[in-house]
């Protein structure tokens, strides 16, 4: 997913415990002292709005961090500990796998109440998921209809027709057929996708301002670009979950000032931005004073995301492999980094799987010097005949990404490319370049995994029989469609052995760099800031975002 888009790859020892772990226990980590308290109002400051809250559509960090506080899903991570456990959210545990992991089986646990008090039940957590299967509710991750028997041509409930592959044979057991193993399947069904959705309260492709919650808040009013305020469930019971608490009686979420005017309004801890917290990252113009500041110590969050940031290069309107490897080249990392923050904000890439996730293989095909090496770019552009292309650069409105965008126009000058910058509002970012309708030359992206596997980064961005299949929510940006490639990742997806698997990722990444169709920038850190009177916040190793589950404020 990106930051903006899904979950952060874990460390293989934080894998091995979640994947063991079928209970949640310990405390969470706070900026405050002390017990949590009760009450108050947690104003959280965002640039811009969530692409989506619809469970089904989510696939960002920051709305999926927010879903969280009213959307429950199958299993979920407790993070209160050292290190992430997978543990059963509505389910009772991380589910059971039988016949070779092509079948899962959960069981509810009994009690859990929507937000009008009725039950929720296996027939919700099947419509939500069918839902997914609907050309209306597109955006979300591909998993249910690359996995599911019958999904590739199921089209969702909402003609009446059901999905014959998820089977609920009474209120609180839902089975899931699947056309393959997928021995991590209970991590999947930790994703948003994998929630429930009472048939009568879906509002289809409205749903986003409309979610149901069966979670510790609800939602109170939602102005889409200006305001989300959330209060409390008064049927949640807190002994039915094992991963949140119900600390602030209100959430108030605030869209559309600059970030860094919002990096500023809570650095200055006056009025209510003592009790405001950021779910956007530190605007790179700020990250280097507030990361040294030490007196911000105690509520400045530095997150370890195992993600990428990446330029995609569209394969299919930069054809020439010479003029790509050019780009390669000529890219001036360390003005990049410093749009973002510099150091702080992370390591340079050479790869697109990070260290610390599983596959990962450490080399670079190209410049070892993070500056570039323009001479090599430009006998690169010699041999493809010297052209002067004009290539569009699409980036999110945002003062971080214009810098961003100003460095690559101004490396890609030095080799004879003309850059036209595309800013594309930050609110719609991804659901506007992931629609094939909506093709640039080159696309800023980044991409943390789904779980702590390079099956949820290779696979996902660089299948290309996947561009036809999912039209609308594409998140191959380079357009990749490389045969071999896609036979390696069908290859790799029916590998048994671990180890054998993992090192067949490693080798797919250098692949896809030989096709020259991305350019990775940066492994990332994601660093946010809160107000002194704001407590509980769990540094969140899956999300790479400040949780809020135990969120308290002081008074």
């Amino acid at each position: 997913m990106t930051r903006r888009r899904r979950s952060i790859a874990l460390t293989a020892t934080a894998v091995a415990i979640a994947l063991g772990a079928t209970a949640c226990g310990g405390s969470s980590s706070t900026t405050g002292s002390g017990s949590p308290t009760k009450g108050g109002t947690l104003t959280v400051l965002n640039q811009a709005d969530y692409d989506h809250l619809d469970p089904q559509r989510v696939y960002t960090t920051e709305g999926s961090s927010m879903d969280e506080e009213f959307v429950r899903t199958l299993t979920g991570w407790d993070e209160t500990g050292s290190a992430p456990k997978l543990v059963g959210d509505l389910a009772t545990d991380i589910g059971t796998p039988s016949k070779g992991a092509t079948v899962w089986t959960f069981h509810l646990r009994h009690g859990i109440k929507w937000q009008d008090g009725t039950e929720v039940t296996a027939q919700d957590v099947k419509y939500g998921v069918e839902r997914t299967f609907s050309p209306d509710i597109n955006g979300g991750p591909p998993y249910a209809s690359q996995w599911l028997v019958g999904g590739s041509t199921y089209k969702g409930p909402y003609k009446g027709q059901q999905l014959a592959s998820i089977q609920t044979p009474d209120k609180y057991t839902i089975a899931f057929h699947l056309n393959q193993p997928v021995a991590d399947f209970s991590q999947t069904t930790a994703m948003p996708a994998w929630s429930a959705v009472p048939k009568a309260h879906d509002t289809g492709a409205t749903y986003d301002t409309h979610v149901w919650s069966d979670g510790p808040y609800m939602i109170k009013s939602y102005t889409k670009n200006k305001e989300l305020v959330l209060v409390k469930n008064p049927h949640w019971v807190q002994s039915t979950d094992p991963i949140r608490q119900q600390n602030v009686d209100e959430m108030d979420v605030k869209f559309g000032q600059d970030q860094s005017a919002i990096d500023q309004q809570i650095k200055s801890d006056a009025g209510t931005a003592q009790t405001s917290i950021m779910q956007w990252p530190i605007a790179g113009s700020d990250l280097t004073t507030i990361a040294s500041d030490s007196s911000l110590k105690s509520r400045y969050y530095k997150i370890p995301a195992p993600g990428i940031n990446y330029l995609a290069i569209n394969t299919t309107r930069v054809k020439d492999i010479r003029v790509r490897q050019a780009i390669e080249y000529a890219i001036d990392k360390t003005t990049v980094r410093g749009a973002f923050g510099g150091s702080a904000y992370g390591d340079y890439a050479s790869t697109m799987l990070s260290p610390g996730i599983d596959g990962y293989k450490k080399f670079n095909l190209y410049s070892t010097n993070p500056a570039g090496d323009l001479t090599k770019a430009k006998a690169l552009m010699k041999q493809a005949g010297n052209p002067k292309p004009t290539m569009s650069l699409a980036v999110e409105n945002n003062t971080t990404q214009e810098h961003f965008a100003d460095a690559v126009k101004t490396s890609l000058g030095k080799i004879g490319v003309t850059v036209n910058i595309t800013p594309i509002d930050k609110a719609n970012y991804f659901s506007t370049v992931d629609n094939v309708k909506n093709q640039y030359d080159l696309t800023w992206m980044d991409w943390i995994a789904d779980w702590p596997n390079a099956s949820t980064v290779l696979p996902v961005l660089f299948d290309g029989r996947q561009i036809a299949k999912l039209p609308q929510s594409n998140q191959d940006q380079s357009y990749l469609n490389d045969p071999k490639v896609n036979a390696q990742i069908g290859k790799i997806s029916k590998m048994t052995g671990i180890n054998e698997a993992n090192t067949a990722y490693g080798n797919l990444d250098e692949q896809i760099m030989k096709d020259a169709a991305v350019v990775p920038l940066m492994y990332m850190n994601f660093s946010e800031l809160a107000g002194s009177k704001v407590g509980g916040v769990i540094p969140d190793a899956v999300l790479a975002e400040p949780s809020l589950v135990h969120v308290y404020v002081t008074h």
